[in-house]
């Protein structure tokens, strides 16, 4: 009743393995997909692979097809790409994204799984969950035509957020990052590069998205008065200290989170979780999100990738991991 497969798991806190895992048959209303690719969710889960997972949310962290338990062991990941081999007549053959670990193959109800578009490379869908959260997060800000965004922290999300805000009528887009070479990401993603310290002030909004103490407290000065942070970081189990003196109640700012476990406010009377995956996989019908993808490795090489990646000897913005015939 079961055939054989392979997965990464963290097995302890910063050691990871391949071990082989079974996979059952389809039943009817299943589908079993044969990986072509996955993609490292870079913040969380290096985050995830360190134990940096505070145990009142191990519950809330869960990935949807995650086996194991924090802090380990635990089979995560929520970026894969495949090929149905086996299911509906309508999926049979389809390249398709799932919120799946990393893993050669798996079954998963026939819902869970979603058609990517004819003529995008499958390859680039492996940023579909990325783009998803970034649709949240400006469902949550509600830009308005004209404003002057920033958008702190040029990693995965960050980006994705410049690239769909770089769409809107008359919106003037900041790109801020520490690391200079951020800059040709910018460039590509048709919006302006900034230092923190070269930022341009008097934002209608900041999406911020570094995860750092520094990155947070400079949000709050781009701001012009009556202005909103929007804070995508997840800090994990780090304690994080927000300047909330000086002008923070003088100039009425907020600050306010974001993220990608429930639909926003916004569109959760309207919009489901479907509804939201479907519009990130139209959205990257753009090639521009190609720029994204910064790095590949075998599916071998994540044991040896995700310690590089914890320890920042790798600065890949998303690393595209490659699956053979499995």
């Amino acid at each position: 009743m079961y055939r054989t497969a392979r997965a990464f798991w963290l097995r302890a806190p910063g050691e990871g393995e391949i071990r082989p895992v079974e996979v059952p048959r389809p039943g009817p209303d299943d589908v079993e997909v044969r990986t072509l690719y996955s993609g490292v969710s870079r913040g969380t889960e290096t985050l995830v692979f360190r134990g940096g997972v505070p145990e009142s949310q191990f519950a809330a962290m869960r990935a949807p097809f995650q086996d194991g338990d924090f802090p380990a062991p635990v089979k995560y990941g929520y970026l894969s790409v495949g090929v149905v081999e086996h299911g509906p007549p309508s999926l049979l053959g389809r390249a398709v994204f799932c919120l799946y670990p990393h893993q050669t193959r798996y079954v998963v109800p026939a819902a869970a799984v979603t058609p990517i578009p004819d003529g995008m490379p499958p390859g680039r869908a492996v940023l579909a969950g990325t783009v998803e959260t970034a649709v949240n997060v400006l469902w949550d800000a509600a830009p308005l035509v004209g404003d002057r965004i920033a958008v702190i922290g040029a990693g995965m999300v960050g980006c994705s957020v410049a690239a769909v805000l770089a769409q809107f009528p008359g919106v003037e887009v900041q790109l801020v990052d520490v690391d200079p070479a951020r800059a040709a990401v910018a460039d590509a993603l048709g919006v302006r590069f900034a230092a923190p310290e070269e930022a341009e002030g008097e934002c209608d909004l900041v999406v911020h998205a570094s995860a750092t103490e520094a990155g947070l407290a400079r949000a709050l000065e781009l701001l012009g008065d009556e202005g909103e942070v929007i804070e995508m970081s997840w800090y994990g189990d780090r304690p994080v200290r927000v300047p909330l003196g000086e002008a923070f109640h003088s100039r009425r700012l907020v600050v306010r989170s974001s993220q990608v476990g429930a639909v926003a406010p916004a569109r959760r009377g309207r919009r489901s979780f479907s509804d939201r995956m479907s519009l990130a996989l139209r959205l990257l019908a753009n090639p521009v999100f190609d720029v994204l993808i910064t790095d590949e490795r075998p599916f071998e090489d994540l044991p040896r990738l995700m310690p590089e990646l914890t320890g920042g000897e790798l600065s890949s913005l998303c690393v595209r991991v490659v699956y053979g015939q499995q």
